[in-house]
C-alpha cells in the first residue's frame, strides 16, 4: 500500500490490523491445546500465544516502520522465520480517513514509541476466562499517550456470531470500532484486579464506598469495562501495572473523555527511555465521571506506599 498520509495514522491504521491478526493466532493457539505455558515470575505466566501474537505485531510494524521505537512486555523478538500470514501490511481504512489535530500531522519518527501487550490476561487466557484477554499497541509522541488499540479475540460479534472485536483512539480526534456507553448514576462500580489484590488496593477500595467490584484481568478488558458504560471507575493501588499494560488504554479513554493517571494524579510518561512499572497505581475514569473526586478519596497514606 502507498504510504500516503500522516505518519501517526498510518500507523495506528497499521496497528489495528496487526493487533486484529495477532487476536486470530492467540484464538488458534488455543483451539489446539498446547499453550507451552512458561513462568516468568511470581504471578506472571508467558504462554505460546504470547510470544507468537508479539512476533506478529512487533514484525509486522517494524517491516513498514523501521526507524519507530517499540516496546514489547515480551522482550526483543527473536530473529526467527514466521509464518508468511502473521506479517501484515495493509491498513485499517476508517482510521486512514481521520483528520488529525495540526500538532499531530507532522511528528517526528524520534519522538514516536509504540508499546506492545500481546496479551493482557494471561493468567485469565490459561483459566479458560476468554473474555478477559485483550491485545493493547498504544503509541507515544514524547511523553504522552496518543493512540491506541484494544482488540478483544474473545468478543462475540451478535450479528453474525463471529469472534474479535477491534477498538482504536486518537487523541483529539476520538474513537472508532464501538460505540461509547456512559455508565448509569445511581450507584458506584469500580473495577479491580481478579488476581494481585493485597491490604493496599483492598483499603483504595473501600476508600471509594462502592456499591459493586467487578474483579477481572487484564487493564485493557477494565478500560473497556469503562467504556462499555459497566463501571465508573478502575482502581489498581499497587506497583504491578507496566507501561504497555496503560499506554494504549490511557490514549483510547481519553480520546473519548475519560481520564487514567496514577493514584496521585500524575500522567504517566511514555517515552522510550522511562522504567516500565507504573509505580503510582492506576485510576482511570469513565467519560463523564470526576478523576479529582475519586483521587480526593484516597488517603495520603495509602498514596504514600504508591510512590
Amino acid at each position: 500500500m502507498a504510504q500516503s498520509g500522516a505518519l501517526l495514522t498510518r500507523l495506528v491504521a497499521s496497528s489495528v490490523t496487526a493487533a486484529t491478526k495477532a487476536g486470530k493466532i492467540i484464538r488458534d493457539i488455543m483451539s489446539k491445546g498446547d499453550l507451552n505455558i512458561v513462568e516468568k515470575g511470581k504471578n506472571d505466566l508467558q504462554t505460546e500465544a504470547d510470544r507468537s501474537a508479539q512476533k506478529c505485531i512487533v514484525t509486522s510494524l517494524s517491516q513498514q516502520f523501521p526507524n519507530v521505537t517499540i516496546i514489547g512486555e515480551e522482550g526483543p523478538s527473536i530473529g526467527c522465520e514466521l509464518p508468511s500470514d502473521w506479517v501484515v501490511s495493509d491498513m485499517d481504512q476508517e482510521v486512514l480517513k481521520v483528520d488529525l489535530p495540526s500538532e499531530l500531522n507532522d511528528v517526528d519518527v524520534q519522538d514516536i514509541c509504540v508499546w506492545v501487550d500481546p496479551l493482557d490476561g494471561t493468567s485469565e487466557y490459561t483459566q479458560g476466562l476468554v473474555e478477559h484477554v485483550t491485545v493493547l499497541v498504544g503509541i507515544a509522541v514524547g511523553d504522552r499517550a496518543i493512540g491506541g488499540v484494544i482488540h478483544q479475540p474473545y468478543f462475540k460479534n451478535s450479528e453474525n456470531d463471529s469472534l474479535g472485536r477491534t477498538i482504536w483512539g486518537i487523541d483529539g480526534v476520538g474513537v472508532g470500532g464501538f460505540k461509547l456507553i456512559k455508565p448509569a448514576e445511581g450507584r458506584r462500580v469500580i473495577t479491580t484486579t481478579r488476581s494481585h489484590c493485597d491490604s493496599t488496593v483492598q483499603a483504595a477500595l473501600d476508600a471509594l464506598k462502592p456499591d459493586e467490584i467487578l474483579r477481572v484481568g487484564g487493564a485493557g478488558y477494565k478500560v473497556m469495562l469503562l467504556l462499555e458504560g459497566k463501571a465508573h471507575a478502575y482502581v489498581f493501588a499497587s506497583k504491578g501495572c507496566k507501561k504497555w499494560d496503560t499506554c494504549a488504554p490511557e490514549a483510547i479513554l481519553h480520546a473519548a473523555g475519560g481520564c487514567l493517571t496514577d493514584l496521585h494524579g500524575k500522567k504517566y510518561s511514555y517515552n522510550a527511555k522511562v522504567s516500565y512499572p507504573n509505580t503510582g497505581g492506576v485510576l482511570a475514569t469513565a467519560p463523564g465521571q470526576h478523576q479529582q473526586w475519586y483521587l480526593s478519596l484516597i488517603s495520603s497514606e495509602i498514596k504514600q506506599r504508591l510512590v
